[in-house]
């Protein structure tokens, strides 16, 4: 599978497109009304992965155990300190919304953790935690 991710910026149009294996997708982010540049940063759009990795590799590992999930929430925050430096305390919460037994959801969610392939690759260079994993009933 190869992926790839183009963004074109010049004054007055601001264009992301990502793909995989061809197959392109046009993302919707703003120019900076302050400036040039993409008024998301690359910091944001890395918890966005991580998130967006995450929420497709529970519902795949779901589908594959024949476990119902419905609503899916993660929540990714890391720390940047000076220009130049590495994210540090890269953590994730997860909250999803199962008629199924919370026990098993929580253990597809940490085995998801496993498995992301996001998450394994910023953990060769970085440690990413699950920090909590939450269940509800719809």
């Amino acid at each position: 599978m190869r992926i790839t991710a183009t963004v074109h910026h010049e004054p007055g149009r601001h264009e992301v497109t990502v793909a995989t294996d061809g197959r392109e997708t046009e993302l919707e982010l703003p120019a900076r009304d302050d400036g040039p540049g993409s008024a998301v940063s690359g910091g944001e759009l890395l918890a966005a992965a991580l998130a967006t990795c995450f929420l497709d590799d529970l519902h795949r590992e779901a589908g594959r155990r024949g476990i119902e999930i419905g609503a899916v929430e993660v929540v990714v925050e890391s720390e940047y300190g000076d220009r130049g430096v590495p994210a540090r305390d890269l953590t994730y919460e997860v909250r999803v919304r199962s008629r199924a037994d919370a026990g098993l959801v929580a253990d597809l969610a940490r085995e998801t953790d496993l498995l992301a392939e996001v998450h394994a690759t910023l953990r060769a260079a970085c440690d990413v935690e699950l920090r909590s994993v939450q269940i509800s009933a719809p």
